[in-house]
């Protein structure tokens, strides 16, 4: 239980934080709580767009960042205006090389589900791919999605607005 707590209280600092990626109103529309898949990247080839869904936990989380090829950054929250914002050039290579070190054929494209009550999904897709942040296949995502999910949300630092 202690454990459980934990990953609420650190999903909501991460929310905090993504809640401040700029209010620019780039539309209302609400996004799906699934991760949606792109283009193909089995083996190199187009690394971008993917898709970040978090959904679940405590706090209830609901939120979709897409990438594109050239770092337009769409950020979707549940109850918030989407924003978007544009990538850091070094980030976006640091992402794009990631996506790529990444076997998306072997991966799978099963959308994840609730292990427990309060299970918070943290989800990273592909064209040709899906699958949990934890699973070992994405190890390399999983530290500039944790930077992703963790610092889009300060404006002017790893996304300038769009």
């Amino acid at each position: 239980m202690r454990n459980l707590r934990l990953t609420a209280v650190s999903a909501t600092a991460v929310l905090l934080l993504l809640a401040g990626c700029g209010d620019s109103d780039a539309g209302s529309n609400p996004s799906p709580t699934t991760p949606t898949t792109s283009t193909p990247t089995p083996g190199g080839g187009e690394a971008l767009p993917i898709t970040v869904t978090r959904t679940g936990g405590f706090a209830g989380f609901d939120d979709k960042v897409v990438i594109d090829p050239e770092g337009l950054t769409t950020v979707s929250r549940r109850g918030r205006q989407t924003a978007t914002c544009k990538l850091e050039a070094g980030f976006l290579a640091a992402l794009t090389a990631a996506v790529r070190q990444v076997d998306w054929a072997g991966v799978g494209s099963t959308k994840p589900t609730i292990r427990h009550p309060d299970d918070m999904i943290v989800a990273v897709a592909t064209g040709t791919g899906m699958a949990r942040l934890e699973d070992p296949r994405l190890q390399p995502l999983a530290t500039p999605v944790t930077q992703l999910l963790t610092e889009v949300a300060a404006p002017g630092k790893l996304c300038k607005p769009a």
